[in-house]
């Protein structure tokens, strides 16, 4: 399995349903996962056996076993580095490589991101030559070339997961670069992973995939440990809280938020906006909720990570998600977790497989207002869709996805 992102080091839904997705394949006893990451931290859990890419030789250096082991992470045995430097297939001398062969990585989303995608999938072609696997599996358009090479190396079965295409990031707006990334891993595979319907049917219709490779593995939830269970719910009685959480970007349509939440501020002042999160549009929402005159009831607390995000759902008595193109979108299942009634835009994946959660389009700002003063005034309605919320979300597991996807693999081999 190729990924860019694995707990603990998250930068987004990336990471967390790369975790999920791992874990509930990890439950059924005779399936073994290699994930392999640009450049681990080490402390991701022992259930499946992590590769830094970072730490695989594609040129050969003379080193004995002593200085292998002292100059690798824990995680890695000498035994493996020499079993990858047995594997280089090309010479890779002109690369910019450190004293052990290796080539570093950024981690993340650095400027350079194309470089690493390319350094990523040549690596690949090592590892896939010292591994033995019976399926390839490769996250989101960073690892398709990965994905891609491994097969070409192996001749074994291709998934590519896609968990959003540049269709969603960027508002029709598409760089030709990753489109051709992304069109070219889909060409290849053998399964095509969606993360919903309507990123599927962006797939068949934008990418010309046969629609019976194309299958929507909606994503789920983990159960919350009993530490986030405990974290109190404070009470508003007198000042209610709602939140959008999320990368302040395009993507994310948080402009509708703030015309919402104008729209909520003529009516009631007995209501607080949280914007949580960072992006390119961050500074633009600053200024526009201060050129509407509602600074004084908005609140920006930047990137929320780990416990922090959990705080903010169970301090908030209204969550939105108005997202101009949700492949999926896993905050509002977080939210509901947490017992906090969600409003989503109809143009969210994760709507496919909701139905205790309000649904407006994202453009429709006078029905998000509307939606967000009934449930900050109406305890009853609050109250059902708090509780009922709860109930359907606990039912959503990554089990039944791994079940789902072990299912693909048995069709795949």
């Amino acid at each position: 399995m190729f990924g860019w992102e694995f707990p603990p080091k998250i930068y987004g839904g990336l990471a967390v349903a790369s975790y999920g997705m791992t874990k509930g394949l990890s439950i059924q006893p005779d399936i073994e996962t290699i994930f392999c990451l640009p450049r681990p931290t080490g402390e991701e859990e022992k259930f499946l056996r992590i590769i830094g890419m970072n730490q695989v030789p594609i040129v050969y250096r003379d080193h004995n076993y002593d200085y292998v082991k002292n100059n690798i992470p824990d995680y890695m045995s000498p035994e493996d580095y020499y079993r990858f430097r047995n594997n280089i297939y090309a010479d890779f001398s002109y690369m910019h490589v450190n004293h052990m062969g290796c080539m570093e990585f950024a981690g993340g989303y650095p400027n350079n991101l194309h470089e690493e995608i390319n350094n990523f999938s040549i690596i690949a072609g090592v590892v896939a030559r010292s591994e033995q696997f019976d399926i390839i599996h490769a996250h989101d358009w960073l690892t398709y070339p990965a994905g891609v090479h491994a097969k070409m190396v192996s001749g074994k079965p291709l998934c590519i997961h896609v968990h959003a295409t540049d269709f969603d990031r960027s508002r029709g707006q598409v760089n030709p670069t990753v489109y051709s990334i992304e069109k070219n891993g889909m060409d290849h595979a053998d399964c095509i992973m969606c993360v919903s319907e309507l990123t599927r049917q962006t797939v068949i219709n934008e990418y010309h995939q046969n629609p019976n490779k194309c299958f929507a593995i909606h994503n789920a939830v983990y159960p919350l440990s009993q530490e986030l269970q405990d974290i109190p719910r404070p009470k508003h009685p007198d000042e209610k809280i709602v939140t959008f959480l999320g990368r302040i970007t395009m993507q994310k349509g948080p402009e509708y938020f703030v015309e919402a939440a104008d729209l909520v501020l003529k009516r009631t002042r007995n209501v607080r906006f949280c914007m949580a999160g960072s992006g390119d549009m961050l500074n633009a929402m600053i200024e526009l909720v201060a050129a509407k005159g509602i600074a004084d009831r908005f609140h920006f607390p930047g990137f929320q990570r780990g416990r922090q995000v959990y705080e903010c759902y169970k301090n908030s008595d209204v969550f939105v998600m108005p997202s101009v193109s949700e492949p999926f979108g896993i905050a509002p299942l977080e939210a509901m977790q947490c017992g906090t009634p969600s409003i989503i835009s109809k143009q969210s994946g994760c709507g496919e497989i909701l139905d205790k959660v309000i649904k407006v389009d994202y453009w429709d700002v006078y029905s998000m207002a509307d939606a967000i003063y009934s449930i900050c005034t109406n305890p009853s309605l609050f109250n059902y869709l708090q509780e009922e919320g709860k109930k359907e979300v606990d039912e959503i597991t990554w089990e039944k996805v791994g079940q789902r996807i072990r299912a693909l693999y048995n069709q795949l081999v």
